[in-house]
């Protein structure tokens, strides 16, 4: 049967949809001024939250909309960094919106939390032990030597200590899965790459690659506070308690199981981050998140997929929250220069060699010149991860109240927001406008096997046999 709605004009439908989102913007402005009045009249707390995540989430809708000819969709994500800057750094408006730092922080924290549940649950034990060496070496070499390299240059370019730059390297170090994973999904529709399994390859390692990258910070975060290889190994034995916990609780004969496993999911992870803070271990909690998260998915098996499912609903809420406040962070006029510069300088140098070391770990894996290129410029993009933990160090040093370390963390945010501005859309169009000139299309190799097959069958041999058999040899 038609919906009613089903022959609309395009525009008619995105004008009723931007009405409708504007009545709900509306709403939602209504309600908070409701409950809270004053706190939600201009140059208060919850009226910038409330500003900050509605222009976000149009920053992000508007970029996202933008279609060029035979060019990939901008990552609305760059639009929802973009309006966090403009609403810090716009004069009067920034007087309007103004968030409390420690209400950005909780808020940073919650999605951290998030971002990290996802990230376990998206982990596949199945995947995992059927991993092939080139996954591993894609996984794994590029983001430890990216690290290392950023580590250096950082330290003799920007005067970081070892240990800040270290942190830098593997804040920079991780793959973006909020790009990578929409444009390899698109490939693979179209069927570029998926004769040798190249979208999949890459949507697996990018998984690997983030966790070694968040592990290689939380490890580096504890040795610049003081509390060294402690926030590791207490990280992961929380994890693991509570993971084997959320097996049991809720058992499996609880009415409206998947909403209490998500709410005991989402409440654990959130407890971790924020529980790490309070004991003084602030990187423990992301890692006690992950470990938490994988144990239950892997408890859960296929039974996780709804749960994920509801996970990402809340993502879809914080996503712009997160890199709106990232946005928000940064103070143009305060920002020097030479540490611009710098960080730039420090993030390509720190690309070129990813690229260098991922094209020669694929180097005899079985793909071509064409591949090989393409696989390396996939690696390119960073957001997700860069926004997750881009300012924990930050909040951390304003715990401490130690204004040296205050200024390394705002370093490491400063370049971390560079990252995602610079190398996420050049990301996102690389792997759009390579992959179909890079990749050869599935149905285009069915047709060559098939047109080889065909000149190897002489036409006596062909009239000869029955078409059964002429079928099967073609």
């Amino acid at each position: 049967m038609l919906q009613p709605n089903s022959f609309l004009p395009q525009t008619t439908r995105l004008s009723r949809l931007c009405h409708h989102k504007s009545l709900l913007a509306l709403l939602l402005l209504g309600v908070c001024w409701s409950v809270l009045e004053k706190e939600c009249e201009p140059g208060h707390n919850i009226f910038g939250l409330v500003i900050l995540f509605l222009s976000a989430v149009c920053g992000g809708k508007l970029l996202g909309s933008i279609t060029l000819p035979n060019l990939p969709p901008i990552p609305p994500l760059l639009g929802m960094l973009l309006m966090g800057l403009v609403l810090r750094n716009v004069p009067y408006v920034n007087e309007a919106v103004f968030i409390d730092q420690k209400w950005s922080s909780s808020l940073r924290s919650i999605a951290l939390a998030i971002i990290l549940t996802r990230a376990g649950l998206g982990l596949d034990p199945a995947a995992l032990r059927k991993l092939k060496a080139v996954c591993l070496r894609v996984a794994v070499i590029p983001c430890t030597v990216e690290a290392c390299t950023v580590a250096v240059v950082s330290h003799f370019l920007m005067g970081l200590p070892w240990i800040w730059g270290f942190i830098l390297g593997f804040v920079l170090s991780a793959v973006s899965p909020a790009v990578v994973v929409p444009s390899m999904l698109l490939l693979q529709a179209d069927g570029f790459g998926v004769q040798k399994g190249i979208p999949s390859l890459l949507m697996a390692s990018g998984s690997f690659d983030d966790i070694l990258a968040i592990t290689g910070f939380t490890t580096c975060l504890g040795m610049a506070f003081g509390t060294g290889l402690l926030e590791v190994v207490v990280g992961i034995l929380a994890g693991g308690i509570l993971g084997v916990l959320i097996h049991f609780f809720p058992s499996e004969d609880q009415v409206d199981l998947v909403l209490r496993r998500s709410c005991m999911l989402l409440g654990l992870s959130v407890f971790c981050v924020f529980v790490s803070h309070v004991a003084g271990l602030g990187g423990a909690g992301g890692l006690s998140t992950l470990v938490l998260s994988f144990i239950a998915g892997m408890s859960w098996d296929k039974k996780k997929a709804p749960v994920a499912a509801v996970v990402g609903r809340f993502w879809d809420v914080f996503q712009p929250l997160l890199f709106g406040l990232i946005g928000a962070e940064i103070t143009i006029s305060a920002l020097s220069p030479n540490t611009v510069g710098l960080g730039i300088a420090a993030l390509c140098v720190g690309v070129v060699v990813r690229v260098c070391v991922t094209f020669t770990v694929v180097l005899f894996a079985g793909f071509n010149l064409k591949e090989k290129i393409f696989i390396s410029l996939a690696w390119l993009p960073k957001a997700t991860v860069q926004a997750a933990i881009g300012s924990t160090a930050l909040d951390m040093a304003r715990n401490l109240g130690d204004e040296q370390l205050e200024r390394y963390g705002m370093d490491v945010l400063t370049v971390a927001v560079l990252a995602i501005m610079i190398t996420a859309p050049i990301g996102a169009l690389a792997i759009g406008l390579a992959g179909p000139k890079l990749l050869q299309k599935y149905t285009e190799i069915e047709e060559t096997n098939t047109q080889e097959k065909a000149e190897d069958v002489s036409p006596p041999e062909i009239h000869a046999q029955t078409p059964q058999a002429v079928e099967s040899k073609l």
